[in-house]
């Protein structure tokens, strides 16, 4: 799910890596060009257990490694795309959620939607959003602030990553769903080239994914992952383009 907590002119370029980690956590890597005039912050729901603790999310700083995405077609000379190719009171008491500096960004773990008072107020979705999206009742979500000045211009972000524990550990999670103008809307354009790694053999649909030719440590810079890869398997891509369902994609 992309959400912003203001308003912004352009989203493009969205690319998404998934793969899951030990004891039934997830990895997340997630970039975009963006481009707005005010402080914001960039909100991604994710699906964590239930009363996960304010610490349940590590991310993890990719700064030295801004080239992640770009590296990633080099595994694909001819990638194959989807079909589809053309995201009180009592509360005012608790303490304030921390922010981790990780990289060009401050980050936050908020453990669910009432939670979220415990931020800023820049960086929130209105009460209403919510109130149209109630599938998301008990999710948790990862919140990364643009530093002041990033957002005042256009400009492709380097990767945000963190690890998170799944509610459901059978799934790969890729937040999608999006939320530009404080409004749900239930068709909306994408620009997303989703990709990642499966475990156990697990076969994904041939005319959706396109598999790497090549190991992973063949064409990304795994040393600078900081485990976020694995260098000894293949990565799967998919194109989602156009204007599709509001919605998330779960593998």
């Amino acid at each position: 799910m992309c959400c912003f907590s203001r308003r912004v002119e352009l989203v493009s370029n969205t690319n998404i890596f998934a793969r899951a980690s030990k004891t039934g956590r997830q990895f997340v890597v997630y970039s975009m060009s963006i481009q707005t005039k005010e402080d914001l912050a960039m909100i991604l729901p994710i699906p964590v257990p239930k009363g996960s603790a304010d610490d349940a999310v590590r991310f993890i700083d990719l700064k030295g490694n801004p080239t992640f995405f770009e590296d990633m077609p080099k595994g694909f000379p001819q990638p194959k795309s989807a079909r589809s190719d053309p995201k009180k009171d009592i509360d005012s008491l608790k303490p304030k959620l921390p922010v981790v500096d990780v990289g060009d960004f401050g980050a936050s773990f908020v453990p669910s939607v009432k939670d979220f008072s415990r931020l800023d107020e820049r960086f929130r979705l209105p009460d209403t959003a919510w109130d149209q999206l109630p599938r998301y009742r008990d999710f948790g979500f990862a919140v990364f602030k643009l530093k002041e000045g990033e957002a005042k211009k256009q400009q492709k972000v380097h990767p945000m990553a963190f690890e998170f524990p799944r509610a459901n550990a059978m799934k790969l999670f890729f937040p999608t769903v999006h939320i530009h103008d404080g409004k749900v809307h239930p068709e909306v354009e994408f620009d997303h080239l989703l990709y990642c790694q499966t475990t156990g053999g697990k076969k994904l649909p041939m005319m959706q994914w396109g598999e790497s030719f090549q190991l992973a440590n063949q064409f990304l810079k795994v040393d600078k992952s900081k485990g976020l890869v694995d260098g000894d398997s293949h990565v799967h891509v998919r194109a989602i383009r156009g204007k599709q369902k509001n919605e998330d994609v779960l593998v």
